[in-house]
């Protein structure tokens, strides 16, 4: 509660000098107090005038402001898996989660493979190097910021993550997890998100039996949880005041998250530097879990792919949370979101989408609509299988 310190002089003044002091003032709050001349005892003569000049009228301690909690939102995707198909058009690819994504204060993407060259050759599984025109798509979808630390960090080399990171920059995202000096490794990345700070760290499980070079260690952050708090805990002595770990973990097409993933998350959210988890490398959907006051998203499945072979690897969710003040400074996650994604394969370029919209959309065919809400209904499913308390999924 806002409070007021209030210095009294008034009373000092009448208990030092008496009421007949004051009665001698002149009018007004700046007139000069005298006292009558007295007869100094034994003597007949008069003493000195006594002159008291009054102090000036204190000035009020200014009243600390009242503390107005903030608040802000993070929206966060899976990963973007670029496979051959899906290169011939970006335009469409993001159209229809564009205005959710856009409507976050913060939004993250995962982009799990390396750009080439603007002119190509191009390559897909199992190394990819992707067009770079995929950072422009992104930008142009609403993305803020994208984690790039995955198993195929370095499919591309040291030149794949410097394209990558040049492409990115190029429109204004902003990136973490991978880096192209020891300068840039060593950086926090702090993102000001109205007015709060927030960290943001990117680590992986594996880079598929590839070697960072030994002169470039620094490349891509392997998955230490002892690394990661340090990074983390750089970003919150640099400022920040709340922090996202991305990680890329799991064991793929499985919905549980698997023992590694279980140790890890509790290991760092027991850290006070780490506030969120945000997971990665499944290609399917896994739940969300809230370990005390915080939250992991396990595996958020694929946002895009073309993992056509199973219904599973075409649903996606987008995480999105509400992160609210509750001291100052001090910020936890206070609502928890997923919102189901379906991945639009086969004739017709591909698209990612709402799948609460789409199945409710008229304008869709039946059997699109069928198929958005039956991806629904099995995310729905799969995001609440853990202690997931007053998670919201969008229906």
């Amino acid at each position: 509660m806002p409070f007021r310190r209030t210095v009294i002089v008034g009373a000092a003044f009448l208990l030092v000098f008496g009421p007949g002091l004051l009665a001698d003032a002149g009018s007004g709050p700046a007139a000069a107090v005298r006292a009558a001349p007295k007869t100094t005892p034994g003597t007949g003569g008069a003493a000195p005038a006594f002159k008291l000049e009054q102090w000036p009228a204190p000035t009020p301690a200014p009243s600390a402001p009242a503390w107005v909690p903030r608040t802000f939102t993070v929206l966060a995707s899976g990963d973007v898996l670029l496979h051959s198909g899906l290169w011939q058009n970006f335009a469409p690819l993001f159209r229809d989660v564009a205005p959710v994504v856009r409507a976050a204060d913060l939004a993250i993407c995962h982009l799990e493979t390396p750009v080439g060259r603007p002119g190509g050759p191009f390559s897909g599984y199992p190394i990819f190097s992707v067009p770079p025109q995929i950072a422009p798509a992104l930008r142009n979808t609403g993305y803020d910021a994208c984690s790039t630390a995955s198993n195929h960090s370095l499919d591309g080399g040291a030149a794949g993550i410097d394209r990558t990171l040049d492409a990115l920059d190029a429109v204004g995202i902003s990136h973490t997890g991978t880096a192209r000096s020891a300068a840039e490794a060593a950086r926090p990345t702090i993102y000001d998100v109205d007015g709060v700070r927030v960290g943001h760290v990117s680590f992986t499980f594996s880079f598929n039996g590839l070697v960072e070079p030994k002169d470039k260690p620094w490349l891509a952050n392997e998955l230490d949880v002892a690394a990661l708090l340090r990074q983390a805990h750089n970003a919150k002595a640099a400022g920040a005041e709340f922090v996202i770990a991305s990680i890329h973990w799991g064991t793929e097409y499985s919905h549980e998250p698997n023992a590694q993933q279980r140790a890890v998350a509790r290991q760092v959210l027991r850290s006070p530097d780490v506030d969120l988890i945000l997971g990665h490398h499944a290609h399917v959907v896994q739940p969300f879990e809230r370990i005390g006051s915080k939250w992991v998203a396990y595996g958020l499945g694929n946002h895009v792919s073309g993992q056509d072979f199973s219904l599973d690897t075409r649903d996606g969710t987008m995480a999105r949370f509400t992160v609210a003040e509750v001291a100052p400074g001090r910020f936890q996650v206070a609502r928890a979101e997923a919102l189901p994604t379906w991945m639009l394969l086969g004739s017709g370029p591909a698209r990612v989408l709402d799948a609460a919209r789409c199945a409710a959309n008229p304008r869709n065919s039946a059997a699109l609509r069928r198929d958005c809400q039956a991806s629904r209904r099995r995310t729905a499913g799969h995001v609440s299988g853990r202690a997931a308390p007053g998670l919201v999924v969008e229906r």
